[in-house]
């Protein structure tokens, strides 16, 4: 069995927006709240999350995993890396140190963030993290799993995508360079971030994420990492060319 699904869906303020009033902010559409990014992905017995943001111990909660054998991040903001310290009931249901693989400067980030976890006596309790570096374009192995991890740039800053088998999972991207179109161009399974509607300096808006889909030849597409200003997902659904899908928090796919 083979499921993504999307823990969380929101940018790093979530939706709604502390403060707004916004319509979207206002909406009794449970598909219109949205907790910070993430991806679970299970995978014939393999379980695994995309980035550990400031809501996963209640994502995890929410969908009732028990089980994680790796965290992947994808780079070092706080809403994909805020929620790490809670590994620690995951530690101890699995008596071992959880695995956390990053790029080398992301994984020198949570050092210094969660410098407790790493003390030579850290104090009872304090989460374990196994830091196992990677670089895009090497393939790396969870639990006999093959990932691809991908290279894209979010404003200057260097962003790890994942190709897992037939689905590929890209969050706050606003560029892809030449080697990573080439390696997943026809992928049947994409999911991509929009921002909004408007262009943004480090995201992709929407109608650029649509139409790096069309060049990337993908089957078929979901959105996530979506802010406030995009709209209501039961109105933008409407409106989206076929093949196209807004993610909502709790969606499974099948890949």
């Amino acid at each position: 069995m083979r499921v993504a699904t999307l823990l969380g869906t929101g940018t790093s303020q979530g939706v709604p927006v502390i403060g707004c009033d916004c319509r979207v902010c206002r909406s009794g559409d449970p598909r219109d709240q949205r907790l910070r990014s993430s991806l679970h992905i299970q995978w014939d017995g393999v379980s695994m999350v995309v980035d550990a943001g400031p809501d996963f111990r209640q994502q995890m909660l929410r969908e009732g995993f028990r089980r994680l054998d790796a965290i992947l991040l994808t780079h070092e903001h706080n809403d994909h890396v805020a929620g790490m310290d809670d590994v620690r009931p995951l530690n101890f249901l699995h008596r071992k140190d959880m695995p956390v693989w990053g790029s080398p400067p992301v994984l020198k980030e949570i050092r210094t963030r969660f410098a407790y976890a790493f003390d030579a006596d850290p104090y009872p309790g304090a989460p374990r993290l196994d830091l196992k570096p990677l670089a895009a374009g090497s393939d790396f192995e969870v639990e006999g799993k093959r990932i691809l991890p991908l290279r894209v740039d979010h404003g200057g800053l260097p962003v790890l995508g994942f190709r897992f088998g037939d689905l590929v999972y890209i969050t706050d991207a606003k560029e892809l360079p030449p080697e990573t179109r080439e390696a997943i161009t026809g992928i049947p399974f994409l999911i991509l971030n929009a921002l909004r509607l408007e262009p943004h300096y480090s995201h992709l808006h929407l109608d650029a994420a649509i139409q790096l889909a069309r060049e990337l030849k993908a089957g078929q597409t979901w959105f996530t990492h979506i802010s406030h200003d995009l709209g209501l997902y039961k109105a933008l659904s409407r409106q989206l060319p076929p093949g196209f899908r807004l993610g909502h928090d709790g969606l499974k796919i099948p890949f």
